[in-house]
């Protein structure tokens, strides 16, 4: 079992920063891959970002490349996703991910809402 907790979400007007942090515990594991999903209202849920256990693989979603990084730090099993010059279509709730073997593991999910 693997839980993950996000925290950092809040208001923010576009143009703006937020940095969302996950802390995982339980079965963790620094050697899983950990990724940022989305889901706005009346959407699916949509990826945003992993990074490998190590760091040396990072992809991004289209939409928030060159906006927003994924970093991590393994000593405090702790995933972050900054994000930078904020849009209103960003407004969504961020889940933190990982899969442990066949098994997703998801957060409890983290409100960014960005004002126009």
């Amino acid at each position: 079992q693997v839980q993950l907790v996000e925290s950092g979400g809040g208001l923010v007007q576009a143009g703006g920063s937020l940095r969302l942090s996950c802390e995982a515990s339980g079965r963790t594991g620094s050697r899983y891959a950990m990724a940022w999903f989305r889901q706005a209202p009346g959407k699916e849920r949509e990826f945003v970002a992993d990074i490998s256990w190590n760091g040396a693989i990072i992809s991004y979603a289209v939409f928030v490349k060159g906006r927003f990084t994924i970093s991590r730090d393994n000593a405090k099993n702790t995933v972050y996703l900054q994000m930078n010059s904020l849009k209103p279509d960003d407004t969504a709730v961020y889940y933190c991910n990982t899969r442990v073997g066949a098994t997703d593991y998801w957060g409890q999910g983290a409100q960014v809402t960005v004002s126009s």
